[in-house]
């Protein structure tokens, strides 16, 4: 992997640390209220549920991406996927107070050990975002297929990814209590519109992918 490779991997790492939901929130309250090492476990097991995810959506779809590598018309899959999440994370109207009143509700297996049961609640708060599953099926539809669906590149590329997702992790955990004042409903409100139209327009240049030689695509946007 090049540094083209690794530089788009950790900024996607990065910016799907930014996006608003009961992770987020929760993750801030868990290092305000427990503190910061208490707030790593928690993530933790946030990560452990998104390696979970990309296991599923690679396999789960391998051979859509074989397909995809001989068909480039197939990429039309993976730009609806992904304009369809952004439409959603577009039109969501959920705000601060219900992501974090949805993120209580979640009932977690009871254990003895506090830290046990912060790492199951990340895990469980991040599976159940059937949202999550399919912003990795259309991120690993897009990666296969460019990275000439070499499984050693692919998974070195979602190594990346989520390193830079926990390493900005860290930082919203040490700089928690500055976000929380920081994170009025407007500012969730943009946050999440920026995402939505990111993720919107990445599945449109997907989709033109598959009709439009990468070399045209190039030239016009540069």
């Amino acid at each position: 992997m090049d540094f083209y490779d690794f530089k788009n991997a950790f900024l996607i790492g990065f910016f799907m640390a930014f996006m608003i939901g009961p992770v987020f929130f929760m993750l801030i309250q868990t290092s305000i209220i427990k503190g910061a090492r208490a707030a790593i476990v928690f993530d933790l097991g946030v990560v452990l549920a998104d390696v979970t995810f990309i296991l599923i959506a690679y396999y789960g779809s391998r051979s859509l991406l074989e397909k995809i590598k001989d068909d480039p018309r197939l990429f039309l899959i993976g730009g609806l996927v992904l304009i369809i999440y952004g439409l959603i994370t577009y039109f969501d109207r959920e705000n601060k107070k219900e992501a974090i009143e949805s993120a209580k509700q979640i009932d977690v297996p009871i254990v003895k050990n506090n830290y046990i049961k912060l790492f199951l609640k990340g895990y469980f708060l991040n599976f159940i975002n059937v949202g999550v599953l399919a912003f990795w099926l259309g991120t690993i539809l897009v990666i296969g297929p460019s990275l000439k669906m070499n499984q050693n590149a692919i998974f070195t590329y979602f190594s990346v990814v989520i390193a830079g997702y926990f390493i900005t992790d860290l930082g919203k955990i040490f700089l928690a209590k500055q976000l929380k004042n920081k994170m009025t409903p407007t500012v969730i409100y943009r946050v999440k519109k920026v995402m939505g139209i990111i993720l919107i327009v990445c599945g449109v240049y997907l989709m033109l992918v598959g009709f439009i030689p990468k070399e045209d695509i190039n030239s016009l946007l540069n």
